[in-house]
């Protein structure tokens, strides 16, 4: 079986580059998929994450992101010419690869996957809410330019994912979200370990794992910080990650008297290392497409404190037992709920093996069994 992958770019160490890699390794490494991943900017740049040899990378080149260096109407003509390249490179290798499923994840590709006729089946695959595709929902928030141009990619949106042969997101709350244009199939991604050996939950260690980008939140736990650490000055946050935000971030802490206590760690190759090291794991991000952060702290024994945002973490978290869902952006509560899983350690190492054992439903082969199941039904 043929599987042709579109995705623009493995540059980031964020959760999508991780997801899409392992999922691609899965199909190729362990059901003998011939697997294939079309990028359009990954230039000369190395996947973050290790591919498996068996994978064929395929680099288009059109490297969008030129664009942005230039005005508004200038903008939208090199973007015209860049889009006109990609549609016509990504013809020409799905016509030579004529892969049995192509899987989109709802990227510039949308206007034309599913009118190129290679003989696939053409999947869409939401790696977060409706609503933050492509940043829809910041967009909205600009001004009216934006939010003219925003109405019309939205209703491009809806009429291309209709014409998907299936359409896979992360969660129940997503598919809710879709239910008025189509029908979804949840399929929650996988965990990357189950480690055996967990945290002891007394590292006076707290953990946050995630892009330094607005969506993400580390501005809002800052703030929430700067009230735990009035009370517990001997325990210390490590956030780590890789972002634009990262250097504005790091100067508020210094403005909040912060460094001593919030430590920013760039994106290490073993976090699993970092989380069992520390005590519990908190995320305060604004929204989320699953919340991978969270199952993998809990493989590693952490009980998780999230803000109930949309939509991942309400998915995840049960409420009192594994950890605590705090109404999105109540940072006292949010603080509350901090410095009790700080004073009750014996809480913290109940919360991380209730976790521990919650998480092994996201089990790869298990995960992966639905994958199976969907090319067999579209077939």
């Amino acid at each position: 079986m043929k599987i042709a992958y579109i995705y623009t770019a493995l540059t980031t160490v964020g959760g999508a580059d991780r997801v899409i890699t392992e999922k691609a390794n899965y199909f190729a490494d362990n059901l003998g998929y011939d697997v294939y991943i079309i990028t359009d900017s990954q230039g000369k740049e190395t996947p973050k994450f290790a591919l498996s040899p068996k994978i064929h990378l395929v680099n288009l080149d059109i490297m969008f992101g030129q664009q942005y260096n230039h005005f508004f109407f200038v903008r939208g003509f090199i973007y015209f010419k860049l889009m006109r390249k990609y549609k016509k490179e990504l013809l020409t290798q799905l016509m030579r690869i004529r892969p049995d499923f192509t899987i989109s994840t709802l990227g510039r590709d949308i206007d034309f996957i599913t009118s190129i006729k290679d003989g696939s089946k053409k999947i869409a695959e939401a790696h977060t809410t409706r609503n933050n595709i492509r940043n829809f929902e910041s967009m909205m928030r600009k001004n009216i330019l934006y939010r003219f141009v925003g109405k019309i990619w939205g209703n491009k949106l809806e009429k291309a994912v209709k014409k998907f042969n299936a359409l896979v997101v992360l969660t129940d709350d997503d598919a809710l979200e879709w239910s008025k244009v189509r029908n979804s199939i949840v399929i929650p991604n996988s965990l990357p370990f189950y480690p055996q050996i967990t945290s002891i939950n007394t590292n006076k260690k707290i953990i946050s794992v995630g892009r330094f980008e607005i969506e993400k939140g580390h501005d809002r736990l800052i703030n929430v910080w700067s009230e735990v650490i009035k009370k517990h000055s001997d325990w210390i946050l490590e956030i780590y990650g890789e972002g634009t935000l990262k250097k504005s971030l790091i100067n508020v802490a210094k403005e909040k008297r912060l460094s001593d206590s919030i430590l920013f760690k760039p994106s290490s190759p073993d976090i699993c290392k970092e989380y069992t090291n520390s005590s519990f794991c908190v995320m305060t991000s604004r929204y989320e497409g699953f919340g991978m952060v969270l199952i993998e702290a809990m493989a590693c024994g952490l009980p998780c404190i999230a803000y109930d945002c949309p939509s991942g973490p309400r998915n995840i978290i049960r409420d009192g037992i594994d950890g605590f869902l705090v109404t999105d952006g109540d940072a006292q509560r949010m603080a509350e709920k901090i410095c009790f899983l700080i004073e009750h350690e014996n809480i913290r190492k109940e919360m991380g093996q209730a976790g521990h054992s919650n998480v092994k439903k996201y089990n790869a082969d298990e995960i992966m069994k639905k994958w199976e199941q969907l090319f067999v039904s579209l077939k």
